[in-house]
This record gives structure tokens, C-alpha cells and sequence, in this order.
């Protein structure tokens, strides 16, 4: 078992009982996520921040058997029992409902049961069965017929709870990977460079990862810049936040600069002036050794934050090309997009090896990697040259890595809704459990991740460049704050990664 939480769904039910009962009966933890915090971050609209302190309080307990305490609804604060599906989705646990009620009426016990379904049916696979009290068991049984849902007992005679002992974390949610970004950029303690280092957002965005320990910012700006900037949109900056004036950096990165294109007959002077672009100043920083990685993009386009990390730092041993994927945070798990922001037209042989870069990239934070190959078509319900395209793409990315779960041509319904990939493709290891999802093309990339960000309203990090030598990372010109926040923090773990 990996955790299950015991949701009330009636008032007067002793949820602290019910969760003992299954604790002692599955050798687990009772975890009680609510604490006198909550209300007052959940008034503020900053579900997100209690969220990630709940997982980081699970987290510290150091065990995978939870049973969480659910929110029992009280009539004064109805928004509190509604998070019960968020804390579920937060910590990857299964939910047993459970039910105070001395009826005989099985009907009456199933209506109020499925009236609490609902509240779940946008996540599927969250519901474990229900248990109830007061009532004789074989209202409980009734109940299971009529609801679909497995009947545990009650909290004093719990059954077959064995089958709940099975249940292993399924998907890695936006809380946890949240939790684990941040985690990990605090243990690397890296210093990053921000070339557009007056830029208002870019400004909060550093002092924020300042504040919480995530990274050692580098800003190159002149400080009078970035402290009128901190005045107007009144950002405290941190004593320890490096603001540094470009100009005073130029002279030192010359000679270095000229080496390193000494095949392109760079003359000093014309170093000189390329390096007046701050985004070419901070990548020689990089390549110098100076700093461990380097954020931009809010005001440069993406071509201008990977020119020069291609011409200076290159691409890593054994990598083919530079790709990109985007982590969206969707509310009941995160998926990893690719490529959305770097190779237009890829081959199949270019396809096969972004599959394979983001796979990598999707494992290493902590998201098991199952990659649909996306497609207009599922397996061979469609033809023509781009079903092809995937189809050879697939192909030479299991041969080359057969320790992958790669499977493909597969429609975006098909690789992410269980149903649908069990009857377009049931023989499938990846139909309706896909984790990363590779497009064809730039065009269908772009404008799904697009699409997907603004229209369900869900946070977008990256996109995160892979196939470089040191870890260079390109925003979006959208760019919020916190888009900033998280990929300075994934640029910090990069570069951690790269150094072992």
C-alpha cells in the first residue's frame, strides 16, 4: 500500500476512529493533514503552499504507508471538506468513503454514496470502496451493488482490506513534484545567471528563490536598475541576491570567448561587441565555469537563448540534438511535453531521440517514464507519410532503448485516457497511462501545450532544454513569476545532475 485516505462523507462520523482502524489493520501511519495553517493559507486563495507543506509533512515522516485523516464536512466551513479530492490527488492516495448511518434503507445509503462520487469523477482510479457505521452489513453489501464501489465493513469490522495493501502510487502529482523541485534545487545550492536582470518579473522571481533557499541568483543588470524595479513593484531583494553591471564583465570573457571560436576567426572586437547581449555575457559565464547555469527568455525570443549555448557550451557527449519538454502540472498528475519549443520538423531519427532525451528527463524528477508517440492515428487506424513518420520513429526508439516503455503512432485520447486506450489499444503497456507525451512536429507541440496551459488553467514549467553540455533554459515571453521560480529551480537541478 502505498496511502489511502479516509474521506467523511457525513457529519458526526469520528474520522480519527475510522483512520486508526484502518491504520492498525494495514501495519501504517495515521497522517492529519489539517492543522491550524490551513484555514488561514486556504482563506488567503494559497491552496498550493498548503498542499506542498502537507506533502512535505508526509514526506518527513519517512514512510510510503499512510492513512490520511479526511476533512469532515462541518456546516461552517464547507470549502474544507471539498479538498478532500485534492489532498487525495496531492499524495497519490487512494480514498475510501466513509458514511455514519443506522438506515436499513440500502437505496436511501446508496444515494447519498453516489452523491459523494461525484466529486471524484474527474479523477478515476482515486476510489477504493466505502465503509459504513451504524448500519447491519448486509445494507453494506447492498450498497456495493448499487454504487459499484467495494464495501470494507466498519472501522470495528473492517474486511478484505488486503487488496488495499496492493495499491502502488500510480502518478506523481503537481504537489509532490512541486515538493521535490524545490527539495532538490535547495540540496544543489547552484548559482544561476539571469541575463535579463532588470526584467520586473525575472527581479521577483530571484529574490523569491533567495527568500526559500533555492538558488543563488546571479542578475546582470546595474543595481539602479533593479532597485527602481524593486521599488515600483515593491519586491524586497535579498542582501545575498548578486546584482552585477554587464559592462564590468565584458573585458575578462574576451580572450576566452575568442578561443572558443577561434575556427570562426572571432577577432577581439567582435567578441567585444557580442558580448554587450547579456544573454551571450551569461552563457560565457557558464562556459567559464563561473556560474552553473543560466534562465532567460521572458524578453528574448527562444533562437536567442540557444544560439549561443550552441556556439559556446555545445551539445553533451552522445547527444544528437537539442530538444526541449514542458512539465504541465495538470490537476490529477504531471506529464512531460515534447518538443514544444526547439525543432520544428524533426525526423524520425530526430523524433526517436527526443522521445528518448525526455524520457530520461521525465525519470530523473521523478516521474516513471511511459512514452506515447502522438499521432493522428492509434497503431494503424490511420496512414499517410506523418503516421509513417511515427511509426519509424517508434521503431528506432525501442531499438535503441529497449528498457524503455515507448509504444506508438497514438492519439492524445488514447495515450492519456485509460479507457479509450484500453479499446484503441489494449495490448498496449502505454495506451491511457501515458507520462510523457511526444509530438510529431513543432507545430502540433506548441499549440498544444499552449492550449492546454491557458484553456484548463494549469501551470506550465519549462520548457526545460536537454541535449546541452551545462543546463541553458528558455521561458516563455508569458512567462509568470512563479513559471520563472520553477525553472530557475529546474535549471539548479540540471546543473546538479551534470556536475555527477
Amino acid at each position: 500500500m502505498a496511502k489511502l485516505l479516509v474521506a467523511p462523507v457525513s457529519a458526526g462520523l469520528d474520522v480519527a476512529a475510522a483512520s486508526k482502524a484502518f491504520a492498525q489493520a494495514l501495519g501504517a501511519q495515521v497522517f492529519q493533514p489539517l492543522d491550524a495553517s490551513a484555514e488561514t493559507l486556504l482563506a488567503q486563495g494559497k491552496s498550493d503552499d498548503w498542499f506542498d507543506a502537507v506533502v512535505g509533512k508526509a514526506v518527513a515522516l519517512n514512510t510510503d504507508k499512510l492513512v490520511i485523516e479526511g476533512i469532515a464536512p462541518d456546516a461552517d466551513k464547507l470549502f474544507l471538506s471539498g479538498k478532500n479530492v485534492e489532498l487525495a490527488l496531492s499524495l497519490d492516495a487512494g480514498v475510501v468513503l466513509a458514511l455514519q448511518s443506522d438506515s436499513a434503507d440500502a437505496a436511501e445509503v446508496a444515494h447519498r454514496i453516489n452523491l459523494a462520487k461525484q466529486l471524484y469523477t474527474n479523477s478515476p482510479g482515486l476510489l477504493e470502496g466505502f465503509i459504513i457505521e451504524g448500519a447491519a452489513a448486509s445494507v453494506g453489501e447492498e450498497v456495493a451493488r448499487l454504487t459499484g464501489l467495494t464495501f470494507y465493513g466498519s472501522s470495528s469490522a473492517l474486511k478484505d482490506v488486503s487488496a488495499l495493501a496492493k495499491r502502488e502510487a500510480s502518478r506523481l502529482s503537481p504537489a509532490q513534484f512541486r515538493y521535490n523541485l524545490i527539495d532538490f534545487a535547495r540540496k544543489a545550492d547552484m548559482r544561476i545567471v539571469l541575463p535579463e536582470g532588470a526584467e520586473p518579473r525575472t527581479v521577483a522571481a530571484a529574490a523569491i528563490c533567495h527568500e526559500k533557499g533555492i538558488a543563488r541568483c546571479v542578475l546582470l543588470a546595474k543595481r539602479e536598475e533593479v532597485e527602481a524595479v524593486a521599488k515600483e513593484r515593491g519586491i524586497n531583494l535579498p542582501d545575498s541576491l548578486e546584482i552585477v553591471d554587464p559592462a564590468t564583465l565584458v573585458e575578462q570573457y574576451v580572450e576566452p570567448m575568442c578561443e572558443l571560436r577561434k575556427s570562426k576567426g572571432l577577432t577581439p572586437e567582435d567578441a567585444r561587441k557580442q558580448l554587450q547581449d547579456t544573454v551571450v555575457l551569461g552563457t560565457m559565464m557558464m562556459a567559464q565555469n563561473d556560474v552553473d547555469g543560466l534562465v532567460s527568455g521572458a524578453v528574448h525570443t527562444t533562437a536567442n537563448t540557444i544560439r549561443p549555448a550552441l556556439q559556446l557550451i555545445k551539445t553533451a557527449p552522445g547527444a544528437s540534438l537539442v530538444s526541449s519538454v514542458f512539465f504541465m502540472l495538470l490537476p490529477n498528475q504531471v506529464l512531460v511535453f515534447g518538443d514544444c519549443a526547439v525543432n520544428p520538423n524533426p525526423t524520425p531519427e530526430q523524433l526517436a531521440d527526443i522521445a528518448i532525451q525526455s524520457a530520461d528527463t521525465a525519470k530523473a524528477f521523478g516521474i516513471p517514464p511511459k512514452v506515447a508517440m502522438i499521432s493522428y492515428s492509434t497503431i494503424n487506424s490511420g496512414s499517410g507519410p506523418d503516421v509513417d513518420a511515427v511509426i519509424e520513429a517508434t521503431k528506432l526508439a525501442k531499438e535503441k532503448r529497449p528498457d524503455l516503455e515507448i509504444d506508438g503512432p497514438l492519439q492524445y485520447d488514447a495515450a492519456t485516457v485509460p479507457e479509450i486506450g484500453k479499446t484503441k489499444a489494449p495490448e498496449s503497456t502505454v495506451a491511457g497511462q501515458a507520462t510523457v507525451l511526444i509530438f510529431p512536429n513543432l507545430n502540433t507541440g506548441n499549440c498544444t501545450y499552449k492550449a492546454v496551459q491557458r484553456s484548463a488553467n494549469v501551470l506550465s514549467v519549462g520548457p526545460l532544454l536537454q541535449g546541452l553540455r551545462k543546463p541553458v533554459n528558455d521561458l516563455s515571453r508569458g512567462a509568470l513569476v512563479e513559471d520563472i521560480v520553477f525553472t530557475i529551480a529546474l535549471t539548479a537541478v540540471q546543473a546538479k545532475q551534470m556536475a555527477n
